[in-house]
């Protein structure tokens, strides 16, 4: 609870008044028996000594007045704002207890906040009564995930009963848990969806009701293409799913998008279990597609907009794991349906068995907020601060709270600055500072390099190469499943590297190893011996475990970190629809190839391997330790400079979103020059 400022008796008492916390250097000196300690008397006394106070102080600093008059341990700090005129408009007090806890004295009704910058100065000492000019500090600054922690504005005071009648049920640790079980849900399925048709495309059963997918001797020549089409076609219904979201993301928001998608996937799905002919399966597998490309557009954005930026790329490449585990799960239930060669439940029940994913993903977004980012892009600011509040476990007022709703909203200023007039979508074409189309075509890139690296080749065919390889039916879905398997496992590694190592060298590691893989499954397959063919096997997992070190969960964070908030749901519809536009071509042509060139199948990856190399190098900046606000710094103080972001990324001095630096390289506002003396005689006047 507030006290109105005309409690305090200020003579400057009026509108624009601002609530601000102490820096956490000022804590800790104070409990460590430094700084300033002060405390709150009598009325009389604290309205003489603000009185005295207010008259000597420089407008726009904050600073500590030394009360030596009680023990009641509190620190007081006095505000004064400066108004458009450079005149000293409004004193606001703030009592903080050393422990932390507060007693905020706040404006009366009639006082509204102004958009003012305040510089807070170091301490003064018990004997001082003028402010120190020696050190300031950032008014408003936003969390980076290098621990820049700066004082802030306190927003959402004037709204603090709506943002507690918002707060989500789930906070801390078990929203986090909650978001990261749903997300991987949908994962999950994705990747469940991806590896079922696998196995099945040689099931008898499946052979029997669509007898175009079977290929070999006595087989028509365009059964090959037919049966890559029944798989590849999955793919252009995902691409326009992922397109969709153009219109759809921002417009309805994460979850709804999500819940949208998931229903999307349970109808095609039952089309998919209830087909009885080749063009019911076709379509049936383009509706599901339509709901996957809802879904991996826009989970890894609202997954990545609800986690905190130190272990971001953990939690995502979790998610990345949990593709790979449903790939392995998918291939040991086609293995366990195998053996029901009598019955159309081989293939029908593998299929089905996807919509209990789907129905644990909608049914879990229920209980789960919206993006605070979201909220905040549509004004939703009440509910966007109690979200912040309840992923990180604490109260609105907390500072960490509070500088993180402030570089959300300093964003969103600096994009609405830089091109106010433009829709989202027509954004992504621009460039100038936020350089929204570089960026954008960074995500792009980074998702078609997922793909030509040629991991569909085995994820979609895996039963299939190893019987090229002379496996037998059984033999060869076995492995097949063990190849899943080892695949999900390799992937665990890259949840505990990706933070400490960083985007770009996990991605450099990747591309080398599957390049040097590629070629020695060349070579392999060139040799016509038994050796050769189970050398050819291994080789196999050893390709998805530096993919899936490398670049399985990074392209559904890297294109979500890299793009600003105003332009991330346009700029991830089109990442991802790069992702299904290639896996299409890849899982097309991968069956035709391999039957009409053969192991040289496996150059034309290698090659594409090597051309990934030296452009992830040269132009793929690193995003690991930034948080998603300060991505827009790096890329305008490149711009700014006239460099490559690249080496931005790389440097250890660029300045935290948020802060005044920040600030000036965005363009938001220009750092506020040091008052001159006169005018500060003038506004001692």
């Amino acid at each position: 609870m507030g006290v109105p400022c005309s409690a305090l008796a200020c003579p400057w008492a009026g509108s624009g008044a601002l609530a601000w916390e102490r820096a956490r250097s000022e804590r800790r000196a104070a409990k460590g028996g430094g700084g300033v300690r002060a405390v709150a008397a009598k009325t009389s006394v604290r309205q003489d000594c603000l009185s005295r106070q207010t008259r000597s102080a420089t407008p726009g600093c904050a600073t500590v007045l030394p009360f030596p008059l009680s023990s009641c341990n509190r620190r007081v700090i006095l505000i004064v704002c400066r108004s458009t005129q450079g005149h000293p408009q409004t004193i606001f007090v703030r009592f903080v207890a050393n422990k932390g806890s507060s007693q905020v004295y706040k404006p009366c009704s009639s006082c509204q906040p102004s958009p003012v910058q305040l510089h807070l100065l170091r301490p003064l000492s018990t004997m001082s009564m003028s402010p120190s000019p020696a050190s300031s500090a950032s008014g408003h600054a936003s969390v980076s995930e290098k621990g820049h922690k700066e004082t802030v504005r306190t927003y959402g005071a004037e709204m603090d009963a709506e943002i507690r009648a918002h707060a989500p049920a789930l906070r801390g640790r078990r929203l986090t848990a909650a978001l990261a079980f749903v997300a991987g849900t949908g994962f999950t399925l994705f990747g469940y969806d991806q590896g079922v048709m696998s196995a099945l495309l040689t099931a008898n059963q499946f052979e029997s009701t669509f007898p175009q997918v079977k290929t070999g001797d006595g087989q028509p020549s365009n059964h090959a293409t037919l049966q890559s089409f029944i798989v590849a076609i999955y793919e252009i219904g995902c691409l326009v799913g992922a397109l969709s979201n153009l219109w759809l993301g921002d417009r309805l928001g994460r979850r709804k998008t999500i819940v949208l998608g998931g229903i999307i996937m349970i109808i095609g799905a039952i089309l998919q279990t209830t087909s009885f002919s080749y063009s019911q399966m076709i379509v049936a597998r383009i509706v599901t597609g339509l709901g996957n490309g809802l879904n991996t557009s826009t989970v890894p954005s609202y997954h990545a907009e609800c986690s905190p930026a130190a272990k971001r790329g953990s939690f995502i490449m979790i998610e990345g794991s949990l593709i790979t585990f449903g790939i392995m799960i998918s291939y040991w239930i086609d293995f366990a349906f195998y053996w029901l060669t009598g019955s159309s439940a081989q293939w029908r029940v593998p299929i089905a068995l996807q919509i209990l994913l789907a129905v644990m993903m909608v049914g879990g977004i229920f209980f789960l907020p919206e993006s605070p980012r979201w909220l905040a892009k549509h004004g939703r600011n009440a509910e966007a601060l109690a979200v912040i509040a309840a992923l990180e476990n604490k109260d609105y007022t907390a500072e960490s709270v509070q500088l993180t709703y402030h570089g959300i909203r300093e964003a969103l200023a600096a994009e609405g600055t830089n091109s106010p007039a433009r829709s989202p979508i027509r954004e992504v074409f621009t460039n100038g500072r936020s350089q929204n189309f570089r960026r954008a075509c960074i995500g792009v890139v980074n998702q078609c390099f997922q793909q030509i690296s040629g991991i569909n080749l085995i994820t979609y065919y895996a039963t299939l190469l190893f019987q090229r390889l002379g496996i037998n039916d059984v033999n060869s879905r076995i492995i097949a499943a063990a190849n899943g398997t080892e695949y999900f496992l390799a992937s665990i590694i890259a949840i505990f590297l990706i933070d400490r190592v960083g985007r770009r060298p996990l991605m450099l590691f990747g591309s080398i190893g599957q390049m040097a893989t590629m070629i020695i499954l060349a070579v392999l397959g060139s040799v016509d011996s038994s050796g050769a063919k189970v050398a050819s096997a291994v080789f196999l997992f050893v390709f998805n475990s530096f993919f899936a070190i490398g670049w399985l969960g990074m392209t559904w964070l890297y294109p979500a970190e890299i793009v600003g908030l105003r332009i991330r749901a346009p700029a991830n519809a089109f990442s991802t629809a790069s992702n299904w536009i290639f896996n299409f071509v890849v899982v097309m042509v991968t069956g035709p190839a391999f039957n009409s060139i053969g192991w040289k199948t496996y150059i034309v990856f290698a090659a594409l391997n090597a051309f990934i190399i030296p452009i992830v190098y040269f132009f793929f900046p690193e995003t690991a330790g930034r948080s998603l606000e300060d991505m827009d710094v790096i890329f305008a103080l490149a711009y700014n400079e006239g460099v490559s972001p690249v080496g931005v990324s790389l440097r250890k001095d660029v300045p935290a979103a948020g802060t005044p630096e920040a600030d000036e390289i965005l363009g938001v506002r220009s750092r506020r020059s040091s008052t001159s003396k006169e005018e500060v005689e003038r506004n001692k006047e």
